[in-house]
């Protein structure tokens, strides 16, 4: 499954890689990172579509994780990605809004790699 991970926070991708370093290596999953949602954009296009799950931050500079959002479902892609938001702010005005745009699921951090590794087995 490839997971395009979104985040301005470039220590995400070896925090993901560590803590998915065997599904890494046996082929499960394969990562992809993109650091704005600017990039993600150029990104989705660039992978025709072969990401199966978007994970994306919400708080950005630029591009907002829910303006990426509103973007990706504007478009519709076969089979459209699975989309589940990431924020450190677990308001409610966020979550509504996230649902409200098509999100598939809403994480606040930190990032329970446990549940979150539980949510990716179900897609599969």
């Amino acid at each position: 499954m490839k997971i395009l991970v979104v985040d301005d926070e470039k220590d995400i991708q070896p925090l993901f890689e560590q803590r998915f370093r065997k599904e890494i290596k046996t082929g499960e999953v394969e990562f992809v990172f993109s650091f704005s949602g600017e990039e993600a954009l150029v990104c989705l296009g660039n992978c025709q579509h072969e990401a199966v799950l978007i994970l994306s931050d919400i708080n950005m500079p630029g591009m907002s994780g829910l303006e990426l959002l509103s973007k990706i479902k504007e478009k519709p892609h076969l089979p459209p990605p699975v989309v589940m938001m990431i924020t450190a702010y677990g308001d409610a005005e966020n979550y509504d809004r996230a649902m409200e745009l098509g999100a598939d699921d809403f994480i606040t951090k930190p990032v329970d790699f446990n549940a979150l590794k539980g949510k990716i087995k179900s897609l599969e």
